[in-house]
């Protein structure tokens, strides 16, 4: 298997004098870095420490230094190449359940599940899967089409909720949250379609537990669902991530392709002067087949181009509440 070449550990006080003393007597070239206590350039790698206690290793020798330097000498531990003995929890079959386009104004909410067992998890480990928030859109782009062709049909299921789809929804729920359970339960309901043994699924914690165990139905009720914060560290959710995101990439470029627009991703001033184009081209009522409107984004642009909410009818009178709000 391919080495590692980032690590990210953080640090107490004793392990960072620990961590400055031994970077003071080896061979290490002094580096400037904003924010750190000491950065240096080792043996095919650089080593900074935060002030906020964050030692990030990275290059292609990183995993060298963190074996036979900083877990040694600091850490005091070893975990590198361990984690699955120490946790086999993190190839042990199970489910992923991760989302994209949540906070984007064009576009789908995609989310995705995905199964793993040890065979796939190393080989997603081989193909460079991370959390799609660690990967360019390129490498989503790419990653995600290898994955899917190492899970084949099977052993993921996806739901792309359209912005026409998710206007409507959303006029009825009035809460993101609520709509997210919904796409996650349909997707581990769809996966255990094809893969009906998956004992667990993990998700990433953004709102109550229950909230997603209410949603699921009865084929789903029987499975063990675990959320947590910064799920996407398990390969399966990072795995969904990949290609939900890759999903919410591709269903940007066809949007704007239909409208002659740049779909642009997020809710930044391009996205919105993007939007402004768009409804100068088509009128206000496009928003709602190309945005999701309950964002005070599309108040933003409907005033920019001397219109008002009313004019997207029934449909695109709901409103972000204020923890929704872009």
């Amino acid at each position: 298997m391919e080495k590692k070449n980032s690590y990210t550990f953080v640090l107490n006080q004793e392990q960072q004098e620990a961590l400055k003393l031994l970077l003071k007597m080896g061979n290490y070239r002094p580096k400037q870095v904003p924010h750190t206590v000491v950065a240096v350039e080792a043996q095919d790698c650089v080593v900074n420490l935060y002030k906020s206690g964050k030692c990030l290793v990275q290059g292609k020798g990183a995993e060298d230094f963190v074996l036979f330097f900083l877990e040694p000498n600091v850490l005091q531990n070893a975990t590198v190449g361990y984690e699955e003995v120490l946790n086999p929890d993190l190839v042990a079959p199970h489910m992923g359940i991760d989302e994209s386009g949540k906070g984007d104004f064009f576009g789908p909410l995609v989310a995705c599940a995905v199964y793993v067992d040890p065979d796939l998890a190393h080989a997603m480990q081989d193909l460079g899967v991370k959390d799609c928030k660690q990967l360019s859109d390129k490498a989503v782009l790419f990653i995600g089409s290898k994955t899917r062709q190492l899970l084949g049909p099977q052993r993921f299921a996806m739901v792309s909720i359209g912005p026409e789809a998710y206007n409507r929804l959303y006029a009825k729920i009035r809460n993101v949250n609520s709509l997210l359970a919904w796409a996650h339960a349909r997707c581990i309901e769809n996966l255990l379609e094809t893969v009906p043994g998956c004992p667990r699924a993990v998700a990433d914690q953004f709102g109550a537990k229950q909230v997603i165990e209410r949603a699921l139905m009865k084929k789903g009720r029987s499975i063990k669902l675990e959320q947590r914060h910064k799920a996407e560290s398990d390969i399966a959710v990072a795995a969904a991530s990949v290609l939900a995101r890759e999903s919410f990439l591709r269903s940007l470029g066809r949007l704007g392709e239909t409208y002659g627009i740049q779909a642009h991703k997020g809710a930044s001033e391009q996205v919105k002067a993007s939007a402004v184009e768009l409804v100068r081209k088509a009128g206000p009522a496009v928003l709602l087949k190309a945005c999701k409107c309950h964002f005070r984004t599309a108040d933003q642009v409907l005033a920019t181009c001397g219109s008002s909410r009313a004019a997207l009818g029934p449909e695109g009178q709901a409103v972000s509440r204020s923890s929704e709000a872009q």
